[in-house]
């Protein structure tokens, strides 16, 4: 038994046993695989191609739906109940590319390239459907599972194989030949299916276990925007008499608060940077205003200077003038800088605290409010402009309690947010669970013959 297998047998369900006895694969990072197994290229499985098929429609071409990218990349298995995109295609592509049952599609081109070569397998014949462009098309050959082939691409070490292959910088391609030439470990026929039936059994359960938490992270998220929206809205005494606030999205407020609208509580700020040094801050429509350095993996067009750039200090509230409507602003909890494009405003009344306006100006009322506001076609094009905002009228209790609410807020946020992270890092276990256990089970690491008919 494997070094690999000991340690994820402690990890896996069931401690599923290993096969009798194994050989080495001649293959470094497959290394023991069992006796009556071999390694082969895929091209001695499977034909490959690359699709060519775009999205454009061409008067004369037969009429065809597109299976694409984001089908794949976000299904495991092609079924007809997906929501195809309609095209054209030439007679020649039709018969080249159309989807059969058992067939397998695997991401070819990505911005990414953790996100190369992700699988999926198609469920049944579907003649009118074609594998669209950034996809290659696998057709396995006989004695080869579809189902079991789609499978193994999702293994450590067979699917590296192909991430490591992909070629560029900002987007990464996976070209024909590395695709035909990366290493497979292939048990008999029967075992492909018995090892495939064992994993949609397996994966599944760990699949509505993780639905089970993502679900609860919902219910959490509701609960986390319920609590801030009665907070900032109603205060924390529930027993407080109430008044109509005379402000339609607002409502009833308590009686000794007052209203005032945004003109007088705030004043523009337009000072720039001269150098483009300061710290680039973003703004969230979940977290406010940040470190751009925070968020490594957000993909950004960056300007090649930020020379010009809004100065945002500390207290002041920056606005994504584009994404307002989301909720895309907040008060800056340390100074920066900000793109040219954003509004920024300095607090301009001593009746208002940042804090608790941090807290407010993104609850889904106050967005609402934003979006009535704002101008524009539809919500990709609409724009929240100064004036808008000036209108908009703000809640405000006595500056203590604006405090008040603010630390209540910022203590009950962080035990539910941290509650959250817990939840995601076990999902995040459970995915690689998941990957463990496909892995271990299609290079021969576990032996799940006889799970498959449990």
């Amino acid at each position: 038994m494997s070094e690999d297998a000991r340690t994820l047998d402690a990890k896996l369900p069931g401690r599923f046993k290993p096969y009798p006895t194994y050989k080495d694969s001649g293959v470094e990072w497959l290394g023991e695989i069992p006796v009556h197994w071999e390694v082969k290229r895929l091209k001695a499985l499977a034909s490959v191609q690359l699709s060519n098929v775009d999205k454009k429609s061409v008067e004369g071409q037969e009429t065809v739906r597109l299976c694409n990218y984001t089908d794949v990349y976000y299904n495991e298995r092609i079924t007809p109940e997906l929501d195809f995109m309609a095209a054209t295609a030439t007679q020649e592509q039709v018969r080249r590319f159309s989807l059969r049952a058992g067939d397998v599609l695997i991401t070819k081109d990505s911005e990414s390239w953790t996100d190369i070569a992700v699988p999926a397998v198609v469920s049944e014949n579907l003649p009118d459907v074609l594998c669209g462009y950034h996809l290659a098309h696998i057709r396995p050959t006989d004695g080869v599972i579809g189902e079991f082939l789609s499978r193994t691409f999702s293994a450590i070490g067979l699917r590296d194989q192909f991430q490591i292959a992909a070629n560029g910088i900002t987007r990464f391609g996976l070209g024909g030949d590395a695709i035909r030439t990366g290493m497979f470990a292939v048990p008999p026929e029967p075992e492909q299916r018995a090892i495939a039936a064992f994993l949609d059994r397996e994966t599944a359960r760990i699949d509505a276990l993780m639905a089970k938490k993502e679900r609860l992270i919902e219910l959490l998220q509701e609960k986390r925007t319920a609590l801030i929206t009665r907070a900032v809205t109603r205060g924390l005494d529930p027993t407080v008499p109430m008044k109509d606030s005379g402000v339609e999205w607002l409502g009833e407020i308590p009686a000794h608060w007052e209203v005032g609208e945004n003109r007088w509580l705030f004043r523009e700020s337009d000072s720039r940077s001269l150098l483009g040094e300061e710290e680039l801050l973003t703004v969230s429509h979940i977290t406010g205003v940040t470190r751009r350095s925070e968020k490594p993996n957000v993909t950004m067009i960056e300007a090649e200077s930020h020379e010009g750039y809004k100065i945002c200090r500390q207290g002041e509230l920056a606005i994504n003038t584009m994404w307002a409507w989301m909720g895309a602003l907040g008060i800056a909890r340390e100074p920066g800088m900000v793109s040219p494009s954003y509004n920024v405003f300095s607090i301009a009344s001593v009746r208002l605290v940042g804090a608790y306006y941090d807290y407010l100006c993104r609850i889904p009322l106050h967005v609402n409010e934003i979006i009535r506001r704002s101008k524009g076609i539809w919500h990709s094009r609409l724009r929240l402009y100064p004036d808008a905002f000036r209108d908009i009228q703000t809640p405000l209790p006595s500056k203590s309690e604006q405090r008040t609410i603010a630390a209540f807020l910022d203590r009950e946020t962080a035990r539910i947010d941290a509650l959250i992270a817990k939840i995601r890092d076990a999902i995040d276990r459970l995915k690689e669970l998941r990957t463990a256990l496909i892995s271990v089970a299609v290079t021969g690491k576990i032996d799940v013959r006889e799970e498959a008919i449990a």
